[in-house]
């Protein structure tokens, strides 16, 4: 399991002779960093925080921000160290070995692909709140969600025909057709090149902070403390599910130390904009969750037996359906649909403007991510290396690209945001850990090496930030742990099936750099 192991000298150069062009300064990593972070997570999920936490989603946006501050600082120190493509994949290929290497990063297919998903279905529920207000048209809810073929799904596999299901299947939709186009339109995007794509979500960011800050204003001064009662409606454990849910809204942080391959002076950059755009969402993160608590109020609605009911579920869009959907927990356009309550309903519909316009950014850094793993992936050949050709006009990985934004159209066109969003933070907790164990190890196993960024306090704050991911990942459902345990049984099949016998690493392909005499590559043997 721990043999093969990667040196971090052979990564670097092997970086240098297949490497991507370097054009993001630090003012365009925290931009990348803010457009990923802000999206779906505080413009959607926050009625999915509120339906298992009520106004106690305060304390899960606390929680969830801390668990992702601790890791930053893991991450910055071995980005900032190893300024290549691949995250959390290849800090773990340098410290622990191809298998858990290979593991996380199949893991990180779900935290970037499925993630893509999640904010590609968050912005086609702003994207049809838009057509209403400004055209006044309806879309069919046959094209805009997926939820008579869940319901038809679920009873295909025994599940009771509830009133629920019954009017799912009635009511609902089969496909969500804003969804999968906005993903493939991104696709193209990726396609033709990186500084296009970082210079068009550049201005996207500063529209979606604009929002954010005109919401914040507006709201704060007409909260009602009676709102905030009760404060924990379903408990401490609504607030951890609520917690690992919403760690969703913060996760985007990782995508930036994708692009340290394509990064001017990383040692410098990368610190800046892993943590600054942390820091930066953050706060406006706390600010909003409060604006909506006290402006609408945010209680959960609850089945006869006082549990919640499960968000994204057949027995929430009946409960809605049965209110008119007069609660932020129904509304699949969460801050729109607050200002527009309030008294500003042009506002809201502005705000609803600027999400449509906007989350596609996140769709953006998202694939980018994925790409990029797999793009490294490939380069080490765990998967085929077709997928890390780059495009002799773009310079982009075009192949894994277009492939890549197939099934995030997929994705996006067939499950509710909820679920995916879920699903992906799995993945994501598991990378994290992982990279927060990479820095310890790697701290006693080679101390000399330079460290541009050094993590303070390193031997607490990186066991508090594997706990605090193993305390998120046990707070989701048992539904999405199966979900991850049968996803990395399969990743462990491919491995052994393939990945394993087409290792560079495996076949003694270890590059070093131009001037290292000392280990000339020749003298590799293969490792078994």
């Amino acid at each position: 399991m721990f043999g093969r192991v990667k040196p971090l000298d052979a990564i670097l150069a092997t970086a240098e002779k297949k490497s991507l062009h370097r054009s993001l300064g630090a003012f365009q990593l925290t931009m990348l960093g803010v457009g990923a972070i802000i999206g779906t997570g505080i413009f959607v999920l926050t009625a999915e925080a509120a339906q298992k936490a009520g106004p106690g989603m305060m304390i899960s946006f606390i929680i969830a921000g801390f668990v992702c501050a601790v890791a930053a600082l893991c991450y910055a120190e071995m980005s900032s160290m190893v300024p290549v493509s691949g995250s959390a994949y290849t800090y773990s290929y340098a410290v622990m070995g191809e298998m858990l290497a290979w593991m996380v990063g199949w893991a990180l297919v779900l935290e970037y692909a499925v993630a893509a998903g999640a904010v590609s279905v968050g912005w086609s529920g702003y994207f049809v709140g838009l057509l209403r207000e400004y055209l006044g048209v309806s879309l069919p809810s046959t094209i805009v969600n997926a939820d008579a073929l869940i319901a038809h799904i679920k009873v295909a596999f025994g599940a009771e025909q509830s009133d629920a299901i019954v009017t799912a299947m009635a009511a609902g939709g089969y496909i969500n057709l804003p969804a999968a186009i906005i993903a493939l339109l991104v696709t193209w995007l990726l396609v033709i090149g990186t500084k296009e794509s970082a210079y068009i979500n550049a201005i996207l960011v500063m529209i979606k902070i604009t929002a954010l800050t005109v919401f914040v204003i507006l709201a704060l001064p007409v909260m009602q403390s009676h709102n905030f009662h009760p404060f924990a409606p379903l408990g401490f454990k609504g607030i951890s599910a609520a917690a690992a849910s919403i760690f969703f809204a913060y996760v985007g942080f990782d995508a930036v130390s994708t692009a340290a391959e394509e990064t001017k002076n990383p040692q410098r950059n990368m610190p800046i904009g892993l943590i600054g755009s942390l820091a930066i969402c953050t706060v406006f993160y706390i600010l909003v969750a409060a604006g909506v608590i006290g402006s609408v109020g945010a209680q959960p609605l609850i089945d006869g037996t006082g549990h919640g009911l499960a968000p994204g579920s057949t027995e929430l869009v009946a409960a809605c359906s049965t209110i008119q959907n007069q609660a932020v927990v129904c509304s699949k356009e969460a801050l729109a649909w607050t200002m527009r309550e309030i008294g500003w309903r042009q506002i809201g519909n502005l705000i609803g403007l600027a999400a449509g316009l906007a989350l596609p950014s996140v769709v953006l850094m998202m694939m980018f991510g994925q790409t990029r793993i797999f793009f490294v992936m490939s380069r080490d050949g765990l998967l085929p290396e077709v997928l890390s050709r780059v495009h002799p006009r773009y310079n982009t990985p075009y192949v894994v690209t277009i492939i890549t934004g197939i099934f995030v159209a997929i994705f996006a066109a067939l499950f509710p945001v909820g679920a995916l969003a879920d699903i992906s933070n799995s993945g994501t907790l598991f990378a994290f850990a992982m990279v927060a164990i990479a820095v310890v190890v790697l701290r006693k196993t080679d101390p000399n090496r330079t460290r541009p960024f050094r993590t303070p306090a390193v031997m607490i704050v990186a066991p508090v930030a594997v706990l605090g991911c193993l305390y998120l990942f046990f707070s989701l459902s048992w539904y999405t742990l199966e979900l991850f345990a049968g996803w990395a049984i399969l990743g462990l099949a491919v491995y052994f099936l393939y990945s394993k016998s087409h290792s560079h690493v495996g076949r003694g392909l270890v590059e070093v750099h131009e001037t290292d005499a000392d280990i000339p590559p020749s003298s590799v043997p293969p490792i078994p």
